[in-house]
């Protein structure tokens, strides 16, 4: 739900006035706010001082129900060193591993089967039922029961399944509560003839702390198999899982491992070159770009491949390694480059490991020297080995190699990069009947296409997703952090991959050389990574502009930020609201409201248009505080927007309905100093 507080009155006999849009959650209310909130029916009108802290109490998300008494505690396990990497990176960027499979429902679909099919397969799956705790360090809890959420929208809810997929992905997950994976229903267009049935469009959402991609096609197996048997999947629980595979983790011995990966890690390499300093892309958030290579040429570079002794994967990182010289300042000199490469971590001595679902494909550092004046095919073996050789260690974490270099005479500066560097090429194999619907559908009359992949935004700048579509196509995405590489460079990457793919078929014998292949490039489209941005809240100001308005007269929405907002957040926000008008963030908790007073007026200076202040449940005393202060030296005070943390869009939602009422009944607040 979202509040707005608006201002009306003289300074003397000054009223705000709170719209409520949504029911009135007066449970969590004390005894001086739920009267009032309980008299809301739409709106109240209340003093300025009580107004802000009646709209966080009425954002405030309720205090969950008390369990009952005779419910068992979850069961506690440590958590595995990739999860703890995971943990990490998400703690700060939220949206990094989110990850999606969306595909289209043809034939009737029972929303009721469907919901029991899930909660059968959540009954029988462990990593289903699991969530995080910290105390302070993460662990892993398993519940006993948890409920599947499988929401189905009508058509028209949203403008299509791109929108859905943003819409999810911005959500993002509560890791501590259990049910990491979810399903959203997009009802298609009615039917054009009488009697038939619009397709539904099927969104899973997951967090890659539980679930990789293979996982998640094994559990989509188990689900149609379920819907099949009207919801109910035979069977008890799946073992082993992921309690057996942390068992499995705490009985290993890494000294072999340790010794394997510093020596690896520890080999210097080129990186890809930096932008000139305080150059900027202009560009934010998480860019998406694709290519694919045709179902023949696709075929084409598999059997090359597998003449050579190799396999797909291989072949794509040797051409991910000859772009990565080309882009560095080694020139025609041989040179090492260090890549990231996903292992699917299931080659370890685990009972039926390749059909248990859980977080086993890692990311682990590759290293090769390339040699322009050495044949393609040498380049080809020795990444062949490469992957041979970390094979042996797929269940090893990349911080568990940091951390080990970190003991080592490794220089600290140099740590970062001596691990997963710039890139990280993940190659999703065939799932090999994984994920297949099976006859059973079709005899209810159900056809469903083959899922489409939306990889999660990886820890590093630079991600190159592949995989197989339908029709044996190769389908290469690259998923990159926009403000350090823009997405026409992303596409040039990316198309270079593609040709170079296309071209490896016809390499023969040692007669090709890797400069004989990247001499046909264009030497205009170099990567070039440009410095990370700084977060906001570590920008040296209380006032920081997120995005520039585009109109003229358009207004300016400024977020009033809690102490520890990330930045992808913000970012999330920003992507929300479609309108042209300003979007600005204040860090009170870092600089006080007064200075953010005074940082706000010298925006509206020369700003265009109407203000209005946003933000989450929490904020709202401070934000009607800093509007009250904005009009001390005359004027109206700019309306208050709040939501509860969950509610981006709607947030966004209220902002831009707001500003345009804002524009045509609000005085500007005083622009003096």
């Amino acid at each position: 739900m979202t509040v707005t507080v608006v201002f009306a009155g003289s300074p003397e006999a000054r009223q705000a006035v709170v719209h409520v849009h949504g029911p009135a959650p007066t449970g969590p209310l004390d005894t001086g706010t739920a009267p009032a909130a309980a008299r809301l029916t739409g709106h109240a009108t209340v003093s300025p001082a009580f107004a802000g802290p009646l709209a966080d109490r009425l954002t405030r998300p309720p205090a969950p129900s008390p369990a009952p008494a005779r419910t068992e505690p979850p069961e506690t396990f440590a958590v595995t060193p990739l999860q703890r990497d995971v943990l990490a990176d998400a703690v700060h960027h939220p949206d990094h591993h989110v990850e999606q499979l969306a595909w289209r429902w043809h034939g009737p679909l029972d929303t009721g089967r469907f919901t029991a099919a899930w909660q059968s397969v959540f009954d029988r799956e462990t990593v289903l039922r699991a969530a995080f705790d910290w105390d302070p360090h993460p662990k892993v809890t398993v519940h006993r029961h948890a409920t599947p959420e499988v929401v189905r929208h009508a058509h028209g809810t949203f403008p299509g399944r791109a929108v859905l997929m943003e819409h999810e992905r911005v959500r993002g997950f509560d890791l501590r509560r259990p049910g990491l994976l979810r399903a959203a229903l997009l009802d298609g267009a009615p039917p054009g003839t009488p009697g038939g049935t619009a397709p539904t469009e099927v969104l899973l959402t997951y967090h890659r702390a539980l679930l990789d991609h293979w996982s998640v096609h094994a559990l989509l197996r188990e689900f149609y198999r379920a819907y099949c048997a009207d919801g109910v999947l035979p069977g008890g629980e799946r073992r082993p899982d992921l309690r057996d595979y942390i068992r499995w983790l705490e009985a290993q011995d890494p000294s072999a491992a340790r010794d394997f990966w510093t020596r690896e890690a520890a080999r210097p390499a080129v990186r890809l070159p930096q932008a000139a300093p305080g150059a900027a892309t202009g560009q934010t958030g998480t860019g998406r770009v694709r290519c694919r290579l045709t179902g023949d040429e696709a075929a084409r570079l598999a059997a090359w491949a597998a003449h050579q002794g190799a396999t797909e994967s291989v072949a794509v990182h040797t051409v991910w390694a000859m772009l990565l010289h080309r882009a560095s300042d080694a020139a025609a000199e041989p040179a090492r480059v260090r890549f990231g490469v996903t292992v699917s971590g299931r080659g370890v001595f685990l009972g039926d490991i390749e059909r248990t679902p859980g977080p086993f494909a890692s990311p682990l550092p590759v290293s090769v020297e390339v040699d322009p004046a050495a044949p393609v095919s040498r380049l080809l073996g020795a990444l062949r080995d490469c992957a041979l050789d970390v094979s042996g260690y797929e269940w090893v974490a990349a911080g568990q190699i940091r951390d080990w270099l970190a003991q080592g005479p490794i220089a600290p500066q140099d740590e970062a990069g001596a691990v997963l560097a710039d890139s990280l090429l993940v190659f999703e194999h065939r799932t090999r009947g994984l994920g297949e619907p099976g006859p059973g559908l079709a005899a209810r009359g159900v056809r469903v296409d083959a899922p489409d992949l939306l990889p999660a935004r990886p820890p590093v700048p630079i991600g190159i997703v592949v995989h197989h579509d339908r029709q044996g196509g190769l389908v290469l995405t690259c998923v990159h952090d926009r403000a350090r590489l823009d997405d026409a460079r992303a596409f040039a990457l990316l198309s270079a991959s593609a040709r170079l793919l296309r071209e490896l078929p016809d390499v023969t014998g040692e007669s090709v050389t890797v400069a004989d292949l990247l001499d046909g490039l264009p030497r205009t489209d170099l990567p070039r990574l440009h410095e990370r941005p700084v977060p906001p809240a570590e920008a040296g100001g209380p006032l920081v502009t997120l995005r520039a308005a585009t109109a003229p007269r358009t207004g300016t929405a400024c977020l009033v930020t809690p102490p520890g907002t990330p930045a992808s957040w913000l970012a999330g926000l920003v992507r929300g609201t479609t309108g042209a008008h300003a979007v600005v963030a204040l860090y009170p908790a870092a600089h006080g409201a007064r200075t953010c007073v005074t940082a706000l007026r010298r925006h509206l200076r020369t700003a265009d248009g109407p203000l209005v202040l946003a933000g989450v449940s929490g904020v709202g005393a401070l934000a009607c505080d800093i509007a009250l202060g904005l009009a001390e030296d005359g004027g109206a005070p700019p309306p208050v927007v709040l939501a509860d943390g969950d509610s981006v869009g709607a947030l966004a939602h209220a902002i831009e309905t707001t500003l345009r009422r804002a524009e045509a009944k609000l005085e500007r607040p005083s622009r003096q100093q």
